[in-house]
């Protein structure tokens, strides 16, 4: 049985080296993760596989068990993210007709003042993750969904400890976080997403609507870390930065290779087993953890020829950064156009680096991100 020990500062500092290895040792190894070891698939088709095979079930959630919850907020921590079955697919069916990709390229021109007004309010010396990638998502899916302006900069610091993966904060942000979607849903707005969801209420109890209500909003902030990424790795790249210059059309697939190559996300949430299977020749017992090791089946080479070369001309749509199947992101078109529309005014600016992003990533198995990224403008 091939092993990784997520705890490996090897593994930490270089993950697409070690799940490559994994890759190549094994189609399913075993994560040695403290209080809870799982199976990984690393194969790009076995993980397809899996992602929409009916044995394995999300059955926990991401919020439950969060350190610092005050009793009575435990109901609105079952978000839709960790629901399967007729329930998920109910509440899918209600808040996916706001996420289609022609909504999303509708959404692009509200997104664009966004970028403008906080590119145009950055600092003399900005950090570009604190003061642009981390605010942005909040900013649009306030918009999308109709947050009041008065609501804003508390869901934007609320964002802001999502992105971070800040579970010890977000416990104390709970209450403050139902309590506001609960006064916004009360309100009965009469635009935006929230107007969607308010005017279907009679097919959603009120607890549902709430939790939906704070879950779209926060689960919006994928492309906090992916802007941060991008923009460590292409301006480490000048060809590429040249290129997308030259060529604007070249975005949308630089923004897929970028999700391949470098997005935040290096596992998915884990499927449990509902039964004993023969996982491609591993025995997984009834309710044993499986993971994707995104890490490794967005560079499997029977799926991406020359997956360790950066290419964003090679159409890599396909990649598992958004996931698949059931539980594909429902906001992914808006995060790629989010991408885009922060990356094409990014490249109009001046901007360099000004510290080298190896040494400032966060030392965090499950994800790929950036504690800080200094940068000086006018370069």
């Amino acid at each position: 049985m091939y092993e990784v020990e997520l705890t490996d500062p090897a593994v930490i500092r270089d993950p697409f080296t070690a799940y490559r290895h994994a890759r190549e040792a094994a189609r399913v190894v075993r994560l040695k993760v403290p209080g809870m070891p799982m199976w990984a698939l690393t194969g790009h088709g076995d993980a397809r596989a899996m992602l929409t095979d009916p044995r394995f079930a999300i059955t926990s959630s991401s919020f439950v068990g969060i350190p610092g919850v005050p009793a009575g907020y435990d109901e609105y921590l079952r978000t839709m993210s960790e629901l399967d079955g007729p329930d998920h697919l109910r509440l899918r069916r209600l808040a996916a007709p706001a996420f289609t990709a022609r909504r999303a390229q509708d959404f692009r021109a509200d997104v664009e003042p966004v970028v403008a007004k906080l590119l145009a309010e950055l600092p003399p010396a900005p950090d570009l993750l604190r003061d642009f990638a981390k605010p942005l998502p909040m900013h649009v899916i306030c918009e999308l969904v109709g947050i009041p302006a008065g609501e804003r900069p508390a869901w934007v610091e609320w964002g802001a400890i999502v992105a971070d993966f800040d579970a010890p904060r977000l416990g104390g942000a709970i209450p403050g976080i139902v309590e506001s979607a609960r006064s916004i849903v009360a309100a009965r707005p009469r635009t935006g997403l929230l107007a969607d969801l308010v005017a279907a209420e009679d097919r959603l109890t009120d607890t549902e609507l709430v939790t939906l209500v704070w879950h779209l909003v926060l689960a919006g902030q994928t492309p906090a870390n992916l802007i941060a990424n991008a923009v460590a790795e292409l301006w480490a790249r000048p060809d590429a930065l040249a290129a997308l210059r030259a060529d604007p059309s070249l975005l949308p697939g630089a923004v897929d290779e970028l999700m391949r190559w470098c997005g935040p996300q290096l596992l998915t949430v884990p499927r449990h087993a509902t039964e004993d299977v023969d996982l491609f020749g591993t025995a997984v017992k009834a309710g044993e953890p499986v993971t994707v090791a995104i890490a490794a089946a967005n560079r499997d080479p029977r799926a991406f020829p020359d997956p360790d070369d950066f290419d964003m001309t090679r159409g890599a749509a396909t990649h598992l950064g958004f996931g698949h199947g059931p539980h594909f992101c429902l906001g992914a078109a808006h995060a790629r156009v989010q991408t885009e529309v922060a990356l094409s005014a990014l490249l109009a600016r001046g901007l360099t680096l000004a510290a080298d992003p190896v040494e400032l990533r966060a030392p965090d198995p499950g994800t790929w991100r950036l504690t800080a990224l200094p940068v000086r403008l006018g370069g």
